[in-house]
């Protein structure tokens, strides 16, 4: 039982962060705030990097972890391009956002490794 609502808790940071990120990759384009040059591509790495280092926290498997969210990216630019967003498809966005999803999954990896040698 305790392992099961363990289990739960870490997912909730990831569903939340898979939350904002359809809110943030399909808002239109009216909705997005005006920022300067390049603010986007520091928004997708921050965005896939805590879509990775919590759906790593959360227990997914890095087989299916990894794939899903470059999936996602790929979708989610299409689908910019695609819907009347008023948005664009760009394959540089897509590209961070592997770049964060990649980054993400290591801190993670680098933490957990730190924090197991460190209690040795």
């Amino acid at each position: 039982m305790l392992d099961h609502y363990r289990t739960r808790r870490t997912r909730i940071p990831f569903g939340i962060a898979a939350l904002a990120s359809l809110v943030i990759l399909f808002m239109p384009e009216s909705g997005v705030p005006t920022a300067p040059p390049g603010t986007d591509k520091v928004v997708h790495f921050v965005l896939f990097a805590t879509l990775a280092g919590t759906g790593r926290i959360a227990g997914f498997p890095t087989s299916r972890l990894l794939p899903g969210l470059v999936g996602y990216a790929a979708a989610s630019e299409v689908l910019q391009g695609l819907l009347p967003l008023g948005r664009s498809c760009e394959l540089t966005d897509g590209l961070v956002d592997m770049a964060g999803a990649a980054v993400g999954w290591a801190i993670i990896a680098a933490v957990r490794r730190f924090s197991g040698a460190s209690s040795r």
